[in-house]
């Protein structure tokens, strides 16, 4: 009886040890939680496309002085899992213009233009940027898609002044300069002048500073800094307009971060992040990060948070003037809103 009261009595003591710790480490939790008081809603039936029209993967987002839209598509051509890249331009409007409101398509336009539809972004004047990973090239359009300027040599790849290799993305200055991510192929960020004039570039394959394991995005903040998505090592690289290193933002739980776009209202950096698993076979879906500008997370929601939508792939994200959240789902060739 002695011996079976004595293990009753550890056997508490454990329970209550066990207990203290739970809370404890639950208290520690919350000190580093995100804020949940910043929440967003999904908004249903956004965007109201023709009931016959069939979205591609959308690939690339950016938003006019008007807040609406602006969408690159690949309609239906899908990127080869095996074998060589298409060649032949696509039939099909590329570049649709959505009502932030209601969704309705505006405008559409892009058709026998473009291989494989990439990144797109919209500058201050509201001209549209978007690259090519077929075609290896830049383009840039005015708004109702007249071509105002062509960087790369079609077809062909290369690391020099005049090529690209699968370039992802484009971020323009508020002088008319712009920085090209590139890309999948080479491992740099290009600078060049308002009228395309090269003018620097930085980077290299690998996961030390100033280099880069697929730079998929670019992004500018207020001060003319460039970040970039630095989507397989699962980071955020920070450099001055020149190009010098400053910082990274990173985090254990970010997974392969594909795209980043700058808030200037609260100076905030949107991302979001892809977590994959067996091989980078199995999607487990994407969440949207919201950071300060020193990294830390000011809240997530998607895969990890709550979230009322199908599983998800992000691709790119543009945030409007009222912070309401615009990303493109390349799982399911879906358009989201989430409204703040």
């Amino acid at each position: 009886m002695i011996m079976s009261t004595g293990l009753v009595q550890a056997n508490k003591k454990y329970k209550l040890l066990t207990l203290i710790a739970i809370v404890f480490l639950c208290s520690c939790n919350c000190l580093i939680k995100p804020d949940n008081n910043i929440r967003y809603k999904l908004e249903q039936n956004w965007p109201q496309l023709p009931a016959d029209y069939v979205l591609g993967n959308p690939t690339g987002i950016g938003i006019d002085s008007h807040q609406n839209i602006i969408v690159f598509q690949r309609a239906e051509r899908q990127w080869p899992i095996i074998g060589a890249m298409p060649v032949t331009l696509k039939p099909s409007k590329t570049v649709i213009v959505l009502d932030r409101k209601t969704g309705n398509i505006i405008n559409s336009w892009g058709d026998n233009l473009f291989i494989m539809p990439h990144g797109l972004t919209v500058d201050k004047d509201d001209n549209i940027w978007v690259t090519d990973v077929g075609l290896q090239q830049v383009f840039k359009f005015d708004y109702d898609g007249k071509l105002l300027m062509k960087l790369g040599e079609e077809r062909i790849a290369g690391n020099d002044a005049a090529h690209f290799n699968m370039p992802t993305d484009v971020a323009v200055a508020n002088d008319g300069s712009f920085y090209v991510s590139d890309g999948y192929g080479n491992s740099r960020i290009v600078k060049f002048s308002a009228n395309g004039k090269y003018i620097s570039q930085w980077g290299s394959r690998g996961n030390k500073e100033e280099q880069f394991n697929i730079p998929h995005a670019v992004c500018l903040d207020d001060k003319g800094n460039v970040y970039v998505a630095d989507r397989e090592n699962k980071r955020i690289e920070v450099f001055d307009s020149n190009g010098k290193f400053l910082k990274q933002l990173t985090n254990k739980n970010f997974g392969r971060i594909c795209s980043i776009t700058y808030d200037s209202i609260d100076k905030d950096v949107f991302a979001v992040d892809d977590k994959t698993s067996f091989f980078n076979l199995r999607h487990n879906g994407s969440d949207i990060i919201i950071l300060d500008s020193a990294g830390n997370i000011i809240t997530n929601f998607g895969r990890s948070g709550l979230y009322d939508g199908p599983k998800c792939w992000y691709h790119d994200i543009a945030v409007d003037n009222e912070q309401n959240i615009y990303v493109e789902d390349i799982l399911g060739n879906h358009l989201q809103k989430f409204k703040k």
